[in-house]
């Protein structure tokens, strides 16, 4: 396991710095970008904060983190990494004890006591349903198919369609996507062959879908370019992009002059590519740690309707596009 020295070279930051960002300190004041560069170096040398291990047994409740992938795709994508970075310092800061799960399963061995669980990604229904049978409260996060119990998602179908605007007031009129999935055809993807489509600027032939992973996005680009490919691109994701971005350089395609390209997410690596992503930014920590909150709120008001919360994005202009 890593040390905190190994951990703030790297991050390029002092020691200090580390210790107080991985401890939780409230009165530290460092940018959003170094705090989650910390962190995601920490989870890649598999460093884990000791307020985080301390809370677990002194905390009245417990509650449990379940994700329906491997640890793995928190190292790819560092947006899955901000989500359980949130639920972390949400529980850190109310004193809730916290355990994890990873490619949670019907089969997965559940702690005896558990006082509420987040299912992040989509979680296997049978493993929901035995939760449910034993009164567990459950909030979905990132998983907007989830509509028997609460959840904290994105609205995706929208940031789709802002895309599609942004190019078309700019005049393009043929718009490619390169994107991703987790067991079903990704939101993004229908919403944008949907809108497009009744728009006139998007064909079938130039919806390109893989993994949400940088490997990916090399590969679909790669086999985009060998057809003609649209002036515009909508990728599903930033780790997606870096792919992209690195198949049209082998290419000699320049961006944005010949291409232009918009991505979702606006991970801390976003504004280091070349050019710098243009992206939707989504507040994955705040994803995280609302779903906290409607776990308490649902167990202290004693609500059985289920609710949906959307957390906003935003439209990030940079480089990778004019």
């Amino acid at each position: 396991m890593a040390t905190l020295k190994e951990i703030a070279q790297e991050a390029g930051v002092s020691l200090a710095t580390v210790s107080r960002v991985l401890n939780e300190d409230p009165t530290l004041s460092v940018k959003d970008e170094t705090r989650q560069r910390i962190f995601e170096i920490a989870e890649r040398l598999e460093y884990r904060p000791q307020a985080n291990r301390r809370g677990v047994h002194k905390s009245k409740q417990q509650f449990l983190a379940l994700y329906g992938y491997p640890q793995s795709l928190e190292v790819n994508d560092p947006f899955y990494l901000s989500i359980r970075y949130g639920i972390e310092a949400q529980c850190a800061r109310l004193g809730i004890g916290l355990s994890h799960l990873y490619e949670a399963g019907a089969q997965s061995e559940l702690p005896a006591t558990l006082d509420g669980a987040l299912l992040v990604g989509r979680v296997e229904t049978d493993l929901c349903r035995l939760l449910q049978e034993r009164g567990v409260p459950l909030v979905s996060v990132d998983n907007s198919s989830a509509l028997e119990h609460d959840t904290v998602d994105v609205d995706l179908a929208r940031i789709s369609q802002q895309v599609i605007d942004h190019f078309v007031a700019h005049g393009h009129r043929r718009i490619g996507y390169i994107g991703g999935q987790d067991g079903e055809t990704d939101a993004r993807e229908i919403a944008f062959a949907a809108y497009g489509e009744r728009l006139g600027v998007v064909q079938q032939e130039d919806l390109y879908r893989g993994e949400f992973s940088s490997a990916s996005g090399y590969r679909l680009a790669c086999q985009m370019l060998e057809h003609e490919c649209p002036p515009a691109l909508f990728v599903a994701s930033d780790s997606i992009a870096i792919g992209v971005l690195r198949a049209l350089h082998e290419r000699g395609v320049r961006i944005p002059e010949q291409v232009e390209l918009i991505s979702v997410n606006d991970i801390p690596t976003a504004k280091f590519t070349f050019p710098p992503l243009s992206t939707v930014r989504i507040h994955s920590e705040l994803m995280g740690s609302q779903g906290v909150n409607l776990l308490l709120e649902r167990q202290r008001d004693g609500r059985d309707i289920p609710l949906r919360v959307l957390v906003p994005s935003q439209l990030v202009l940079r480089g990778t596009t004019r």
